[in-house]
């Protein structure tokens, strides 16, 4: 079996005759957190489309744990082990929040047992499993979308600029809730993020992504990440 959980090999990708991705290659090992930082319109967003079979691969090929995904379907990369946290709100406005959390499951009867094990990093939610997802505050849908990822029990977990816009002590929660998560179950985490220090916080290894390609990458414990990364988001 590959020692990587995720790898990318040569891959072209865009929105018809855009390209945004220009022979991107990059590994995510077993167990890794990689944050992948950028400059709004540098296609983070699009190589997580790209990963989740959204947008199809014009070059390249895309494997998890060794095994070939180019050119599943989304819903069969899903089945692979991937959750996806997209940027843009994906939850069921009208739905409870039990019911969300519901939705990936293949059984309805492992809830149970699944909230169980998420519930001391999710307390909020433990008293309003009956509330519409869409009456919950920004900061408390995003932990929802969060915590219906880790519900999946997924091999690999895709977070896409999951901090936008969220106040300081929630995004400690949610940093604390993925630190837990690593720590239970070795989950492999690729993060896209602006926010450096959540980056910093949660990854071992960060990427710089400009224009499609990755132009710097490193050690996200090393004294020097953050200054490195900074310089290149202000070009």
């Amino acid at each position: 079996m590959s020692q990587n959980a995720l790898e990318l090999r040569d891959v072209t990708s865009g929105y018809r005759s855009s390209v945004v991705l220009r022979k991107l290659s990059m590994t995510v090992a077993n167990g890794e957190a990689l944050a992948l930082l950028g400059k709004n319109g540098m296609g983070k967003t699009t190589l997580l489309k790209t990963i989740m079979g959204y947008l199809p691969k014009k070059t390249g090929a895309i494997s998890v744990r060794g095994q070939d995904i180019t050119r599943m379907a989304p819903h069969r990369i899903a089945r692979a082990g991937i959750a996806y946290a997209p940027q843009e709100h994906a939850l069921f406005q009208d739905l409870s929040i039990r019911d969300n959390l519901r939705i990936g499951l293949e059984k309805a009867s492992a809830f149970e047992e699944r909230f169980a094990q998420i519930e001391p990093v999710f307390p909020v939610f433990t008293s309003r499993l009956k509330q519409f997802a869409g009456t919950l505050s920004g900061g408390e849908q995003k932990m929802l979308l969060v915590a219906r990822a880790l519900m999946m029990r997924p091999s690999i977990i895709l977070l896409d600029e999951i901090t936008e816009g969220l106040q300081p002590t929630v995004i400690d929660r949610l940093a604390d809730a993925l630190l837990w998560e690593r720590r239970q179950h070795g989950t492999t985490l690729l993060l896209i993020e602006q926010n450096v220090p959540f980056a910093l916080k949660v990854a071992d290894r960060y990427a710089v992504l400009k224009q499609g390609e990755i132009i710097d990458d490193g050690n996200a414990k090393d004294e020097t990440a953050a200054a490195s990364i900074f310089e290149h988001l202000r070009v």
